[in-house]
């Protein structure tokens, strides 16, 4: 028998992570399970005596991630965030990420319907963030989700998908978008746009070339789903960046960018991957590195 990753603790199951009022917006944070990964993928150049004090790490060094979707809803919209995993990954794939596979019953347990969800919006178009965008069905065919919901996604990440290069061929999964392009379901973006009233995005490149950061804006506050420019509360530190971005310079830029608006004018940070802390507000400690905010 497996012993449990020493990062488990009693709630590491709850389906429901986290929930926030920003403005109108109401924030709930659920979960299609954690996952494992490689730690020092996870980390980059950093050693594993620095990172493993803020995440340990098991007997085959992989860490425990999170799954996070965002749900916001005002009365007027419901709109969904990034969408696990999914439940299309081959055997082999489930194996190696003990995917979980839990959207579903996090919906449920949330009381949302998922044909409530009017927008989805993808940061990038890696498996881990749009794998619930469709369902394989049990006959094999592929469906939507969401389906009275508009998807949007940045047209740079399907060309790249397309590509299939060696370097991250292996992130993309058509079946996450392909459908939804032919059907008319998603919509392609480029730069900056605002999506509808109170949700808009921003290239922040990195990670990928055009990897997106989520706004959600209300009554003068704002929450942002920063996605993998920032994954867990671990990497908050300006270098402490993934084996996995492309442009690990960028990656550096970048955070330094968001930290200039999002530490003083007090965003809700969403994290992607923290599955313990999916959100949190930020300050600069006494040696001027960002750090989460104590509650009071």
């Amino acid at each position: 028998m497996t012993p449990p990753h020493p990062a488990e603790r009693d709630d590491t199951h709850d389906l429901i992570r986290g929930r926030a009022q920003v403005g109108d917006w109401e924030i709930t944070v659920l979960t299609d399970g954690f996952f494992f990964l490689d730690g020092g993928a996870m980390f980059g150049v950093i050693p594993k005596p620095l990172w493993q004090k803020r995440t340990p790490a098991d007997a085959d060094n992989r860490i425990l991630l999170g799954t996070n979707t965002v749900v916001a809803r005002n009365g007027r919209d419901t709109v969904v965030i990034e969408t696990g995993i999914g439940n299309k990954l081959n055997g082999k794939m489930r194996a190696i990420y003990a995917a979980k596979q839990l959207l579903p019953q996090a919906f449920r347990a949330a009381g949302i319907r998922p044909d409530e969800v009017t927008a989805v919006v993808n940061s990038h178009l890696h498996f881990d963030h749009s794998g619930w965008n469709t369902i394989r069905q049990p006959d094999g065919s592929i469906a939507p989700f969401f389906p009275n919901a508009r998807y949007f996604a940045h047209a740079g990440e399907v060309a790249d998908g397309r590509l299939q290069r060696e370097r991250d061929g292996i992130s993309y999964m058509a079946d996450n978008y392909e459908p939804l392009i032919a059907s008319g379901q998603m919509t392609l973006i480029e730069g900056p746009a605002d999506l509808i009233p109170g949700l808009s995005v921003e290239p922040y490149p990195g990670h990928t070339p055009q990897l997106l950061g989520v706004y959600l804006d209300s009554c003068g506050q704002r929450a942002c789903y920063i996605s993998d420019l920032i994954p867990t509360s671990a990497h908050l530190d300006i270098l402490w960046g993934m084996g996995y971005d492309l442009d690990p310079l960028r990656v550096i830029a970048e955070r330094k960018r968001f930290y200039t608006r999002a530490i003083p004018e007090k965003w809700l940070v969403l994290f992607t991957h923290d599955h313990h802390v999916p959100m949190g507000r930020l300050q600069l400690d006494e040696r001027g590195r960002p750090r989460l905010q104590q509650e009071a």
